[in-house]
This record gives structure tokens, C-alpha cells and sequence, in this order.
């Protein structure tokens, strides 16, 4: 092997596997800050594992579980030096409801199917990982996963009320465990209320005063000694109870094959929600920090901790927003600050785990909700009604879908929101009639608000400004024909697709519709800038055949020139149409040729003006295009 290949080699492995790559040039100089940011992870790591395990509905210590194995794995495939992984309040309340609908009451089945769901959750991010489909993480806009968030933050805190004031738990949506709550507050527990409460000003006055100070871990420590001395669990508070000592092995959850189908989709379902936030915390702090993450990457390196988390007996794990803002104030440098917390966790694990049995479950529930109170983004909602009224309507549809229809429909709502959204703003196609704007060399724009730019008789310029496809594409061919249709004079139409980089079966249907439609009324179709590979469908399709030769333009000057020496119009305009649109001497024509590989968009027309009479795309089905033509 060369020393060219050995390189390639190791420059492979170093992509696939980061920390080959950082941890040789690491600077032993950092090791005290990363110690101490290990310890400082570890501390808000340790209650908030508790926490979401409750909300999971299984033991306290399958939350501990998930957390050593998992930060080793991150640590060593991720791509971000200070993404933190563990628990999350999103994927712990997905695990939840889908597990209680499985587990069928049994605790000890609940266990196996959560470390099931990560592992199936786990093994889907490997595989699109290794597949590239990073890009589908990509799909839900952020107003929706803003107010799939806020929901599930809603239902987390309705539902951890109950532990907190001593009440019976109740089921069903939000709205309805709300009004039992209020219904109930006359048999609530006073010790288990003055715990619960306490707990929770404590927790929200020290993080107002001293945001640093680890107040989760003092209220865990705290509440367990007080219960310990004065013996709260004898008095009615109900407390974590009898919790198993030593470290977890490694081992396959014990799950029947029957469980599997619903296990899978589970799974998938827990790496989209996990997914969505762990890249969003990656993300903000790489921009804040000047470095780069690389999202399929990130889709392995989460998967493989989720795998590592199930196989310890965890549950199912992402990136988390809150543990990396502290892991980032505490001044980590690299990923071996997650490593140190892991073996601290492993040491809490092995020697203290004992300690949790007297811990009051209140206490659990107002750290549970502290945590997660925090994601409800009241400042962004606010943002989306005021920027743009459906980004605030997806939000509030997807916040509603979670609390009504529960986590999973929810996210099934959010994510056919997201498609519905799509489809719907990419069939919303503005077209524009363009002309040549005056002292500019080649140059088209708009006409709308700018009558000074040249139109000429018998030729009709139309730009989409949006991509054509199979869901606008019906919309697109009949409005043309109605601009066509409103002007008797137009003998050629020069449709410029600079938008559309490709096309579908749909799309080449509609234009050649078009095109027979346009040949039934005497009038020529000319297709200009059309990018590479939409011109490979068309060929494919035979539609450039039946389109005919010299139809098809770098430009729409040359498109026009085109059109109108073919039309016989006005032939010393013509001629100055030729000289604008090549500057090249000796050239006649610049038709589309595939073989000198135009269409990868760098030898487009020299200059394109900006339209000062543009409107939002988005808000052109306020009004019919084709009436403007109409007028």
C-alpha cells in the first residue's frame, strides 16, 4: 500500500470514527477544565435521569442506566466537542405512552420494551447515517417542532402534578387530567405538597439567583436525607422505593417477537423526536463556538448511543440542550469532559445507587418539571404570529395534536403538517411577465411596478418563481393558457424555468399538454434557461423532439431573438435582440447544446435585476394570477 493510500485510509477512518482524529492532538492542558465541566454534566445529568424515567413510567434506575454507555459512544463517533447525550423530556414522554400501551401493566415488561425502543431507535439512526439521509432531519419546519415541543411539555407537567401534590394520577388528554386535578385539590397530601412545592421554588428561585449552582442535585440530596431523618415514607409520602445496587450488564431486552412491528415503528418515531433536538442543540452551539458538525455523522453517533443505552438496560437517549449550555459553561473543550461524566455516573451507580430509596417521588416530579418548564417557548410562538400567521398555526395545530391525540399522533400530526405545508406553498406558484430592462445588457425583470421595462408585441415572457412539479404542475399549464388566451396578438411564448431543477412524469405530462394546446392556437413554445437535469427528463420523455430544434435558450434574450426571427416580427428589433444577447464575436446563436455541460448553473445570463415589484409567493393565492393578464 502507498503512503497516498495509507493516508486515504486513515483520513477515512478518522471521518467514520472523530475521535481518532481529536483525541491524539488533544492539549493535556485542558484536562482540569473538562474534569471539572465532567462533574458539572454529571450533577444535572444524575436528577434529570431520574426524572424522565418516571415519566417513561419505569424504575428510577433504568434513567441511570442510560447514561454512561451512551456518553462513550456519543463521545467517540459524534462530530460536536461538546454535544451532551442522555435522557430527554421529548423521547422520555414518546417512550412512555408508547410503552404503556405494550407493556400492558407489567413493570418488568416495561423495562424490556423501553430498552427495546432504543435500540430499534438506535439502530434506525445508524442506518440512515450510513445511508446519508441526514437531510430528512431536516424536514419539520421549526415552528412545528416549536409547538410539538411546547405540547409535550404541557402534557409532561399535568401529568407529574399529581406526584407532586399527593393526588391519585388520572388519565386521558391534558384537558382532561386538568379539570380532575382541579376537582381533586381538596384531598391533596400537605407533607407531600409542602415537599413537592418547596422543591420547586427552590429549584426555580436558585436557577433565577445562581444558575450555575447544580440546584437539582442539592434538592435530590437534600430530600433524601430530610426523608431519611424524619421518615417521610412512614407519613404517607410516597418515595422511590427499594432500588437495586451494582452496574447494569449488557444483554438484549427480553421482548416477543409479536412486539416487534410496533417496536419498530416506535423506534422511529423516538429517533425523529430525538433526532430533532439533539441536532438543534449541536447546531446552536457549533455557531456560537465557530466549529462544524456533520449531520450524518450525528445520525450514527446518536444511534449507536441510543444501542449502547438499550443494551445497558436504558432508555432511549438524544442530545440535550440544557446539559450542553452547563457542559459549555463550565469551559469543556472536547468530548472527554462526557467521558468523565460517564465514570462518574458508573461511580454513583455502583456505590449509591442504594441512597435513592427514600428519595419522595414530589421532589422527583419538581425537578421533572423545572427541566422541561423552560422549553416552552412562549417568545417564539409570539415571534411566528408576528413574522408569518400560518407558521403560528402550525405551531398551536401541532401543540394541540399532543395534547388531545398524545405524543405519538402528535407527532404523526406535526410531521403531516409538514407535508401538507410543502405541498401546499409549492403549488402556490407566482408566474411574472418579464421584460427587458432599459440600458441593461441581457437583462430581464418583472414588469409588475416597472412599466418601463420592454415588452414586444407577439412574444410573451412568463417566469415561474417557484419550482414546477407534479402538485402545481395542472395549475401551471391551465394559467398559461389563460395569459395566452387574454392576449390574441401573442405568437410566441418564451417560458423561462430557471427555478426547476428537475422535473417528474407529472410535470413533462403538463408541458406537453401545453405545448399541444399552444400549437392548436398558432403559437410557438420557447423554453429558456433550463437547467441540466431537467433537460435529461425531458430528453428522456422525447418531449425535446417534439418540441423541435432551436426552442431551447441559455437565456431569455436569446430566447426572444429567437422567437421573433421566427415569427418574421420586427426585423431590425431583431437584430439588436442578437447583439444583446451574445457579446460573443462571430457567434450567431447560443442554443442549449448538453454537450458543452451548460445546466450546472455557472453560465447563466450575465445579470439578473432585482424585481422591485416582487410579492411573497407565498401569498400569491391571494389572488388569481391570470387576472392580471385579464385586465
Amino acid at each position: 500500500m502507498t503512503d497516498a493510500q495509507t493516508d486515504a485510509s486513515a483520513s477515512k477512518w478518522r471521518s467514520a470514527v472523530p475521535i481518532l482524529g481529536w483525541l491524539p492532538k488533544y492539549d493535556r492542558r485542558a484536562i482540569a477544565g473538562d474534569l471539572l465541566a465532567g462533574l458539572v454534566v454529571a450533577a444535572l445529568a444524575i436528577p434529570q435521569s431520574l426524572g424522565y424515567a418516571t415519566i417513561a413510567g419505569v424504575p428510577v434506575m433504568v434513567g441511570l442506566y442510560s447514561i454512561p454507555l451512551a456518553l462513550v459512544a456519543y463521545a467517540i463517533l459524534g462530530s460536536s466537542p461538546h454535544l451532551v447525550v442522555g435522557p430527554v423530556s421529548t423521547v422520555s414522554v414518546l417512550s412512555g405512552s408508547l410503552v404503556a400501551d405494550l407493556a400492558s401493566g407489567d413493570p418488568l415488561q416495561a423495562v424490556a420494551l423501553t430498552s427495546a425502543l432504543a435500540i430499534g431507535a438506535g439502530l434506525g439512526l445508524v442506518v440512515g447515517g450510513v445511508a446519508k439521509l441526514g437531510w430528512a432531519a431536516e424536514f419539520m419546519s421549526r415552528p412545528i417542532v416549536t409547538g410539538f415541543v411546547f405540547g409535550l411539555v404541557l402534557l409532561i407537567v399535568v401529568g407529574e402534578v399529581p406526584n407532586l401534590l399527593g393526588l391519585p394520577s388520572e388519565s386521558g388528554d391534558v384537558f382532561a387530567r386538568a379539570l380532575e386535578i382541579i376537582a381533586n385539590l381538596g384531598a391533596l397530601d400537605p407533607l407531600t405538597a409542602a415537599i413537592g412545592v418547596s422543591s420547586l421554588i427552590v429549584l426555580f428561585a436558585g436557577g433565577a439567583f445562581a444558575p450555575r449552582v447544580p440546584w437539582g442535585l442539592l434538592v435530590l440530596i437534600g430530600t433524601i436525607v430530610a426523608s431519611s431523618v424524619w421518615s417521610w415514607a412512614d407519613r404517607g409520602v410516597v418515595t422511590v422505593g427499594q432500588v437495586p445496587a451494582g452496574l447494569p450488564g449488557l444483554s438484549l431486552p427480553d421482548v416477543s417477537v409479536s412486539a416487534l412491528p410496533a417496536l419498530f415503528t416506535g423506534g422511529l418515531a423516538l429517533a425523529m423526536v430525538g433526532l430533532a433536538e439533539g441536532l438543534s442543540a449541536a447546531r446552536l452551539f457549533a455557531a456560537k463556538e465557530g466549529y462544524a458538525i456533520r449531520t450524518n455523522q450525528e445520525l450514527v453517533a446518536t444511534g449507536a448511543a441510543n444501542v449502547a443505552s438499550g443494551l445497558s438496560g436504558g432508555m432511549g437517549v438524544a442530545g440535550s440542550l440544557s446539559k450542553t449550555a452547563a457542559m459549555v459553561r463550565a469551559g469543556a473543550s472536547s468530548q472527554v469532559a462526557g467521558l468523565a461524566a460517564a465514570v462518574i455516573v458508573l461511580v454513583v451507580i455502583a456505590a449509591f445507587a442504594g441512597l435513592l430509596t427514600a428519595l419522595p417521588k414530589a421532589a422527583l416530579s419538581a425537578i421533572v418539571i423545572q427541566a422541561v418548564w423552560g422549553l416552552m417557548d412562549v417568545r417564539a410562538l409570539r415571534r411566528y404570529q408576528r413574522i408569518r400567521r400560518n407558521d403560528f398555526n402550525s405551531a398551536l395545530a401541532a401543540m394541540l395534536g399532543v395534547m388531545v391525540f398524545g405524543p405519538l399522533y402528535g407527532l404523526l400530526i406535526a410531521v403531516g403538517l409538514a407535508v401538507l405545508g410543502l405541498v401546499y406553498r409549492s403549488s402556490r406558484i407566482d408566474m411574472e411577465v418579464m421584460g427587458k430592462v432599459p440600458e441593461e445588457k441581457a437583462a430581464w425583470g418583472s414588469i409588475r411596478n416597472h412599466p418601463e421595462r420592454r415588452t414586444y408585441d407577439g412574444v410573451l415572457v412568463i417566469r415561474l418563481d417557484a419550482p414546477l412539479f407534479w402538485a402545481n404542475a395542472a395549475e401551471i399549464q391551465d394559467g398559461i393558457i389563460a395569459a395566452v388566451d387574454a392576449d390574441p396578438t401573442v405568437r410566441a411564448l418564451v417560458l423561462d424555468l430557471e427555478a426547476t431543477s428537475q422535473l417528474d412524469t407529472t410535470s413533462v405530462d403538463a408541458l406537453e399538454l401545453l405545448l399541444s394546446q399552444l400549437q392548436e392556437r398558432g403559437v410557438e413554445l420557447y423554453l429558456v434557461r433550463v437547467f441540466f437535469g431537467a433537460r435529461r427528463v425531458l430528453r428522456r420523455a422525447g418531449f425535446d423532439a417534439k418540441l423541435g430544434p432551436d426552442r431551447m435558450w441559455h437565456s431569455i434574450a436569446a430566447g426572444v431573438s429567437a422567437a421573433r426571427k421566427a415569427a418574421h416580427l420586427s426585423g431590425k428589433a431583431h437584430a439588436q435582440e442578437v447583439e444583446e444577447a451574445d457579446d460573443t464575436p462571430g457567434r450567431e446563436r447560443i442554443a442549449v447544446d448538453d454537450a458543452n455541460g451548460f445546466g450546472n448553473g455557472d453560465d447563466e445570463e450575465p445579470a439578473v435585476v432585482p424585481v422591485g415589484g416582487y410579492q411573497d409567493p407565498y401569498n400569491a393565492h391571494r389572488r388569481r394570477w391570470w387576472s392580471r393578464f385579464a385586465r
